[in-house]
């Protein structure tokens, strides 16, 4: 994990990538447990026999599931020392580029794309890229707005 002292730290940073996160295993009980959460119970998602049959061979993450890990990506993926707390202030655009089957292992890269001052902190415009394991290509690509104090 890249560890920052301040938010003034992060500044001269902007267009380079700031960390990376731990992977995270998406397994076939992670996906169950989004879809009772969400009421998304699409066979894709949880029906695993009939998911062996379907457009991707097994059942894939929902998107929003896939997003929904930023948040755990961005814990582990960097830290600012002296800063309270951050807040979610959304997002800018989402891309989800390819489907992640169950049983994959995802993490996100951070490039700091703004660093704009707010009352007591700074709002930092991130983009976050989702990879997948064994894939060149990113799973979701997503610009999160962050209120950090």
């Amino acid at each position: 994990m890249k560890s920052y002292e301040t938010l003034a730290d992060l500044k001269p940073l902007v267009g380079e990538v700031i960390g990376t996160s731990d992977w995270i295993l998406i397994d076939q009980q992670r996906i169950n447990l989004f879809a009772d959460a969400t009421g998304d119970h699409q066979w894709i998602h949880v029906d695993v026999e009939r998911a062996k049959t379907g457009p991707f061979g097994k059942p894939i993450a929902h998107g929003f599931l896939t997003l929904s890990l930023m948040s755990a990506f961005f814990y582990s993926g960097f830290e600012i020392r002296k800063s309270a707390m951050g807040v979610n202030y959304g997002l800018n655009k989402v891309r989800f580029i390819q489907p992640v089957p169950a049983g994959s292992r995802v993490r996100g890269h951070f490039r700091l794309l703004a660093w704009d001052a707010i009352d007591n902190g700074a709002q930092l415009t991130i983009e976050v890229s989702m990879e997948m394991e064994g894939s060149d290509k990113p799973v979701c690509v997503a610009e999160s707005i962050t209120r950090r104090f």
